[in-house]
């Protein structure tokens, strides 16, 4: 297939376009002379956005018309709150329902776009303790791998219509803006950061410019679809990260987290932290994505930038 870039001024349909990562592909397109299509829950006040409510499975389907591509970047926080059931619910069907909302919205087009990004992550996998594992493994146990199961199956309808559909699994994002590292950065800046439990769980990172090049990549690769992980190269133990964190920002890193602790005060997202995934990018390299920042240093660095 030809794998060739979108043509300048395309209009691509954002769902989640406020989030970290939703917000800096919208930038990074809109720098690049595209139209992004932002779908938003309330009244629309502006004339690229498109009402959507994805618990309700309604949109404004015409506003999707004429997109080159879909991204779906839509979800509860994982990270946001402590996970009750109800909040377990809510990360489920922000994500399940909303990929069925907009999958079943781009096969009713009579001129559908030509890819639908869906997000997902490398929760996939489940705890894969130091294995490594790319898209070829099989998913794990537990409540975020059949999270990212049923969120990947919500995808169906587009695929049906014959949808180039690409899932981004998506690692752990290194950026000041959100995520872990939010909440990391302020810590280890006060001195006060550590290694999470024994600190031998991998963690599998990428930089944020990374991830929004390689959503990019996605879009336009004709010859990507199905799950592709969107981690960096060279997954790193926790233990290894704090010493990285430490060497970046000049500080001690002589403060540990201990287990037992970490499980009382965050529950199940306890093993969210707790958990190795060691996690490989094998079809994104072997498409011939290039990284910016495949190190963690190089990663830290940039997001301090």
């Amino acid at each position: 297939m030809n794998d060739s870039p979108l043509a300048p001024g395309s209009r691509i349909a954002i769902a989640g376009a406020s989030g970290l990562i939703g917000s800096a592909l919208a930038r990074s397109l809109t720098a690049d002379g595209h139209e992004v299509v932002r779908l938003v829950r309330r009244a629309p006040r502006a004339k690229n956005e498109v009402r959507w409510d994805p618990e309700a499975r309604r949109i404004d389907t015409a506003g999707l018309s004429g997109c080159a591509a879909v991204v779906n970047l839509a979800g509860a926080g994982v990270a946001s709150r402590r996970w009750t059931e109800a909040y377990k619910r809510k990360i489920r069907d922000s994500r399940v329902l909303g990929t069925a909302t907009l999958a079943e919205a781009v096969a009713s087009l009579d001129e559908p776009p030509r890819v639908f990004v869906n997000g997902s992550a490398i929760g996939f996998y489940g705890a894969t303790g130091e294995r490594a594992v790319d898209e070829s493994a099989p998913p794990g146990n537990g409540f975020l791998p059949s999270l990212c199961v049923e969120w990947e199956e919500a995808a169906a309808a587009a695929q049906e219509a014959g949808v180039r559909t690409v899932f981004p699994r998506t690692g752990l994002v290194v950026a000041r803006g959100g995520g872990a590292w939010a909440k990391l950065f302020p810590l280890f800046k006060a001195g006060l950061g550590g290694r999470l439990g024994d600190g031998r769980q991998y963690w599998s990172f990428i930089s944020l410019h990374d991830e929004v090049a390689a959503i990019r990549h996605l879009i336009d690769t004709e010859s990507l679809s199905g799950p592709v992980n969107l981690t960096a190269p060279g997954p790193l133990t926790n233990r290894e990260i704090t010493e990285a964190m430490g060497r970046v920002l000049h500080r001690p890193t002589v403060f540990a987290a201990p287990a037992p602790l970490l499980r009382l005060a965050l529950g199940d997202m306890s093993g969210d932290i707790l958990g190795s995934q060691r996690v490989l990018p094998t079809r994104l390299l072997d498409s011939g994505f290039t990284f910016a920042f495949p190190s963690i240093d190089e990663a830290l660095t940039a997001a301090l930038r």
